[in-house]
Order: structure tokens, then sequence, then C-alpha cells
């Protein structure tokens, strides 16, 4: 019978480096179908998801919005690894496409996920799965082993308009950049990252969209720390003994009118509690939010 899950080797190299990449999730010809979904999509909107002109809220939560999303939320073969590092009972908190088109300047900065994220306890697993060839020209992750035991360091939002990440956040305390180590990844590969790892990406000097679609998981035992509306998730395996939050529903069809009236809330609200994180570690610093 075949292995569900990472091996042992695996687990103990996620606790000491923070990640681990690459990983098998889809063969070339899926990420590829996936991809012509995304980009069907982007053909309805009039333009790509990327664009200013477009509605920011089409980056995130499309799990709520289309199957085919859901699908990518719940690969089996993702799920077994997340599993092997945080337990059986699973929500998905958010999901975000990140997309560097060719020969721009768009990067995501040196930066920790857990920074406006509002979760405790620190157990939030990032899978970052490529629907395109992520490559150091294109812009591929790096990452700093090891980095997650630092704990929560300082950043400033807003700090660049060229930064795909929602609150614009700039790690301003110190660590070994030297140390960083690219991932690049085949399209239908996929990585893992601990919230607290320190990581960025530069631009995408290639001829080709660089697509990666960040799914964050977190263990049901997780809570949301934020004063403003109830938080979303969606249950994507085992079962939630402790109702820290409010939970998506999967589309039943694509992008109908109902799957949209719930995206769009599940959005509001989750918008609203990392913009009040953002202010919260702006004003105050991590200390003040901890539990």
């Amino acid at each position: 019978m075949a292995i569900k899950g990472l091996c042992t080797d695996r687990v103990e190299q996620y606790s000491r480096d923070g990640f681990l990449s690459p990983l098998p999730a889809l063969t070339p010809e899926e990420a590829f179908r996936y991809r012509v979904k995304l980009e069907g999509f982007e053909e309805s909107l009039g333009g790509r998801v990327t664009s200013e002109t477009i509605d920011g809220k089409y980056r995130f939560r499309l799990h709520t919005l289309f199957t085919w999303a859901h699908e990518l939320v719940t690969l089996p073969t993702v799920l077994d690894s997340v599993e092997s590092l945080i337990g059986p009972n699973i929500l998905v908190y958010t999901t975000t496409f990140f997309i560097k088109e060719p020969h721009t300047e768009a990067i995501t900065s040196w930066h920790q996920d857990a920074t406006y994220f509002g979760l405790r306890p620190y157990e939030h697993v990032s899978a970052w799965i490529a629907l395109s060839p992520v490559t150091p020209e294109s812009g591929c992750m790096r990452f700093v082993p090891g980095s997650h035991t630092q704990g929560q360091l300082d950043h400033r939002a807003h700090s660049d308009a060229k930064i795909l990440n929602t609150g614009g956040q700039q790690l301003t305390g110190s660590f070994d950049r030297e140390a960083a180590v690219a991932a690049p990844l085949a399209s239908g590969e996929f990585s893992l990252h601990h919230t607290l790892n320190i990581h960025h990406s530069p631009s995408n000097h290639a001829d080709d969209r660089r697509i990666g679609f960040a799914v964050s998981y977190i263990p049901t035992r997780c809570r949301h720390l934020g004063d403003k509306r109830r938080a979303p998730a969606m249950l994507v395996r085992g079962i939630d003994n402790f109702g820290h939050f409010d939970l998506d529903q999967p589309p039943r069809e694509d992008f109908d009118m109902q799957a949209q009236q719930h995206h769009a809330d599940s959005y509001a609200r989750y918008r609203a509690n990392y913009n009040e994180q953002v202010a919260l570690v702006s004003e105050f610093g991590e200390a003040v939010i901890t539990i």
C-alpha cells in the first residue's frame, strides 16, 4: 500500500528549515488545464487579475467562487503533505493568485506570512502550487532556512508599489539574506513553507507569466485575533470541534449568483480582518496582538 503524506525525513526537514520544495501535485498537463480555467475567467473579466482595472478581490479566495479552484485546495497529494505537518483537521484560511506578468517589476519583498494574518498559534502552512514553470529567471521564491525559529520580526506596510503582497509588507528586522535558497518549481509542483519563514521572490524577466496559487492551511485549533468581523475559513479535511471560524461553503457552480455573493462576503470579512491587523501591527507592534 502506498504511503500517504510526507516521510519522517521530510517532516524533520520542514521542522528544521521551515520549508519544503519541490513536491509533486499535478502533471504539467493537469496544471495547464487549471491555467486555462484561470485565463478563461480573466478573458470573461476583460483583463488579467493583475491589472489595475480589474477588481482586486478576484486574486483572492477563488476557492469559494469556482469549482476548479476548490479542486486545487483539496488536491489529495497536497492535503496529505499538509496533514503530515499540522494534523488531520484542516481549514483553508485563504487563497491568493501570485502572478507576475512577463518582464514586469512586480516582486514579493522579504517578509513572513504571519505578520498580518492574525492567526495563533503560528501553525499556518502555505502551499504554493505552480501553474506555470517557476524559475530563477521568472522570479521563483527564495527561502531562508531555519528563519521560522526567530519568531515574528518587524515589518513595514505599504513600503513599495511593486510588492504583490496585500499589505505591501517589507521585513525591517535583521536576517541573513546570504543564506537564502532558491526554490524553482516545474509546472504542477508545489512548495510548503511555515508562516514565520522569511522569504521573497524577485521580478519576472522571462517571456511567460509566472503563475502561483497560494493556499493558506491551518489546523482547526488555530484562531483569529481580529475584532472587526468573525473570520471565514473552509474545512477541507477532518472535523472542526473548535468553531473559531465561520465555515465557507464550496461553490456548487462556477461563478453563479450564489457563489458570487458568498465570495464577495467572504472576501470582505477577510479583508476587514487583514486591514485591522495591518493597522494594529503598524501602530503598536506584534506584541499587542499575541495571546
